[in-house]
């Protein structure tokens, strides 16, 4: 009897328990109309982190999850600050929350850094001649021939 009770519910609970994880705090006005967007990068997200990684680098397992996670970022930063579509108190909730990353949200709001693919590219500490990363070097320095692709996160040029 008491098995057959905890499965019903358990399913209860899955039926109705949002997918994203969040705070006790309700979420503000404006949320059901991003909630189906931020799931569904959520599922893909979940997707690719238990995909296996056999017979590629460590480096490009984690690719797929750096992509994601900029799409989730700049979804939120293209509505609030482009389109204005979003409520600041809703906005404020998703940086909260850690929806979004508010870091690269700022380097994105800095000149020469709006298609910025992540804050690794432009840490110098992470290279070897404390550089910014071959995905920040604009295309026409480049030699036409030469195939750029970030090491961090996959970018293929995100300087313009």
């Amino acid at each position: 009897f008491k098995l057959s009770y905890y499965n019903e519910y358990k399913s209860y609970l899955s039926d109705r328990m949002p997918k994203v994880r969040r705070s006790r705090k309700p979420p503000p006005e404006g949320w059901e109309l991003i909630e189906p967007t931020i799931e569904e990068l959520d599922a893909k997200m979940r997707e690719h982190e238990a995909e296996s990684h056999e017979g590629k680098r460590i480096v490009e397992a984690l690719w797929p999850i750096f992509k994601i996670h900029h799409q989730k970022s700049r979804y939120l930063y293209d509505l609030y600050y482009k389109r204005k579509a979003i409520s600041k108190e809703l906005y404020d909730y998703c940086i909260k929350e850690k929806i979004a990353d508010p870091n690269l949200i700022a380097k994105w709001k800095k000149p020469g850094y709006e298609r910025l693919c992540c804050l690794r590219c432009v840490q110098v500490r992470d290279t070897n001649f404390n550089t910014n990363c071959i995905c920040r070097v604009p295309r026409s320095k480049l030699d036409k021939i030469q195939i750029v692709e970030c090491v961090h996160c996959g970018c293929r040029g995100c300087s313009g």
